[in-house]
């Protein structure tokens, strides 16, 4: 017995019955290419909009700093995620445009492009090519709940391969239950391994497509076990390649913090529901709010919230009232929705840190490929028999006898479960037509109206006022090198230590002479890109040495303790040693017992500025040279600043 599922689907496989009212398949597919058109123009302003943040810098500085094909780069956990691929593409942007973020601009819009129209093959696999597809496909590519994802670099490179995985791999998982053939089974599992590779989200992707397969034989009337079965290739295929990535994953990743229960969960469940996915899913959230440096949250205002969830359970109600075996279809979404927020919950611990990450909405990303389908889903249904059908059973067969005649009635949308056409007045037909498209209308400007208010919050950018500038002030600053110096923090926090140093965050484009540990002229980059000149505070002083007019003499390889005028923390610290010196040489400084800075000395009088890592009251010096012979006077020891 065959199952409609292995059909082509309505409306695709029968043209000689059109409704009039519909579009043809050639239109819906401009119609189609014209919002994909859209979306990506939007998309393009809003990454234009932004620039490289927080994380960037740590997987731009990783990939600077280790070889492409390497397991410290490739296999490292990175705040828990494993994603060798996502390295990779940081990796061939950096390697061509070296923190440009134009290039990743080309990139980030060039991803959403292939995830639209994965989601668009989605689409016509399960629906054909008939007017509905317009409505989930306008949902996928105008929800806000995608634009935080998508607008953060270390974000977009996780979440837009899983969205073009979730929307691939369910649609060959159709074509395979439906035609038989294997292609589809070996396409799904190679974009299967793909996204896996990207983000360990993808683990999701398999069970959604199984549950795709199931709800699509489910709601067309036909055999769930048959359908299942045929996807046998695919589920197995997948299966291994979980497997194997799985057991790579938990060699791997290292859980960045103790896990630890969420504190007042019930209230961040709650926020997370009524502040971001809800209004979200009807365009919102309109309002977003943000304290530098953290990326912008959901504030949707009080009212809109409760519209929000007024107009969502109005619009189940009447579905489930309207359409046959779509309750299935809400329960999977709603549990996919409850399986997204729990591990943000549960390992995002701390106080107020998950709330108002669940409230970037960039966890959610994923859950809009969802809600697609289930749109879908819900077009793919049958209609509930109403008592009004028998009736129009009785105006169907005086019409076939050509008896009766009703000018003021017209056909709509055939039954796809009995292949029977219901009969409604032609303004009650029309009249749902413009309500639709008003309310499609309505919910594109909601979103693209929440999509420009992420954006102008989103704008403003230290790091790019930052980045701009040193980069500019680079090639003038080339006669001496600069001392390894935190950037900003609300370019990176001191926390990310050493990665916020600034020899890690430019080394794309930096020289190997442009930043050392120790330099003949002491140079700080400010707040806004400039490089100008520094003094070293006296937080301490090396004192004066017993030799008179020399000071402290340091006598071919022997080293020399350099007394301080007060003990110094452990921490990093910038020496200023005054020297004069018989020749050219290379000294070794150090905190004692700690780890030794090398810097070269010139003959004659001059001075030197080394970075220390280490404290203590003692410094220890000595020379790589054997005939050196140099004298040290009195300097200071601490802290850099920008000379008055």
């Amino acid at each position: 017995m065959s199952t409609p599922l292995l059909d082509s689907p309505p409306h695709s496989r029968d043209p000689s019955r059109p409704v009039p009212w519909r579009m043809s398949g050639r239109t819906v597919l401009l119609v189609a290419a014209a919002l994909i058109a859209v979306q990506l123009v939007l998309r393009g302003w809003v990454a234009a909009s932004g620039f490289f943040y927080w994380d960037d810098f740590l997987l731009i500085g990783r990939v600077s700093a280790q070889p492409l094909f390497s397991t410290e780069l490739l296999l490292t956990s990175h705040d828990g995620h494993v994603m060798p691929l996502a390295f990779v593409l940081t990796w061939l942007v950096t390697e061509v445009a070296p923190l440009n973020w134009a290039a990743a601009v080309v990139v980030l819009v060039g991803l959403q492009m292939l995830a639209s129209l994965a989601v668009l093959r989605l689409l016509v696999v399960l629906l054909g090519v008939r007017t509905w597809l317009l409505v989930p496909l306008t949902f996928y590519l105008f929800v806000p709940l995608t634009v935080p994802a998508f607008a953060w670099w270390s974000a977009a490179v996780n979440a837009l391969p899983l969205q073009i995985a979730l929307a691939w791999v369910s649609a060959d998982a159709v074509r395979l239950v439906r035609t038989g053939q294997r292609r589809y089974a070996v396409s799904g599992a190679v974009v299967f391994a793909v996204a896996l590779l990207f983000f360990e989200k993808s683990v999701v992707v398999l069970p959604v497509a199984f549950a795709v397969v199931v709800l699509v034989a489910y709601v067309s009337g036909g055999s769930v076990r048959e359908a299942v079965g045929r996807g046998a290739a695919l589920w197995t295929a997948a299966g291994a390649v979980l497997l194997a990535w799985s057991a790579c994953f938990l060699f791997v990743i290292q859980r960045p913090r103790g896990l630890s229960a969420p504190e007042h969960s019930g209230i961040v469940w709650g926020r997370a529901m009524s502040d971001g996915l809800v209004p979200a899913l009807l365009g919102g959230p309109w309002r977003w709010e943000r304290w530098q440096p953290a990326t912008p949250w959901a504030d949707p205002p009080g009212s809109m919230v409760a519209l929000s969830w007024i107009l969502l359970i109005m619009v189940a109600a009447w579905t489930f009232r309207t359409r046959r075996r779509v309750i299935a279809v809400g329960v999977c979404t709603v549990a996919y929705a409850v399986a997204t927020i729990a591990p943000v919950v549960l390992l995002r611990d701390g106080p107020s840190t998950a709330g108002l990450l669940l409230q970037s909405m960039r966890y959610f990303a994923d859950l809009a490929v969802i809600a697609t389908v289930s749109l879908a889903l819900i077009g793919l249904a049958p209609p509930r028999t109403r008592p009004a059908d028998r009736t129009n059973d009785l105006v169907r067969q005086q019409v076939s006898a050509n008896t009766v005649r009703f000018p003021d009635r017209r056909p709509s949308v055939r039954d796809h479960a009995h292949g029977t056409r219901a009969w409604v007045p032609r303004e009650a037909g029309r009249a749902r037509r413009l309500a639709g498209v008003a309310a499609t209308a309505v919910f594109v400007a909601s979103s693209v109206y929440s999509t420009v208010t992420f954006t102008r919050s989103w704008e403003p950018s230290p790091a790019r006022t930052y980045i701009t500038g040193v980069r500019a002030a680079l090639p003038n600053a080339a006669d001496a090198p600069l001392l390894p110096q935190e950037v900003p923090w609300n370019v990176l926090n001191p926390l990310a230590f050493p990665e916020n140093m600034t020899d890690r965050v430019f080394a794309p484009i930096a020289t190997p002479t442009t930043f050392a540990l120790s330099t003949p002229r002491l140079r700080m980059i400010t707040d806004q890109g400039a490089i100008v000149d520094a003094q070293v505070w006296w937080n301490r002083a090396i004192i004066e040495g017993p030799e008179p007019r020399c000071g402290h003499r340091l006598r071919d390889t022997t080293a020399v303790n350099l007394p301080l005028s007060g003990p110094m923390q452990i921490r990093d610290w910038t020496a200023q040693l005054n020297y004069n010196a018989e020749r050219d040489g290379r000294i070794a400084l150090s905190f004692e017992g700690e780890t030794e800075t090398i810097a070269d000395v010139r003959a004659g009088l001059n001075t030197v500025y080394v970075r220390l890592l280490g404290g203590g009251d003692t410094l220890r010096i000595r020379s790589l040279d054997q005939p050196q012979s140099l004298c040290i006077g009195t300097g200071p020891v601490g802290v850099t600043a920008y000379s008055q």
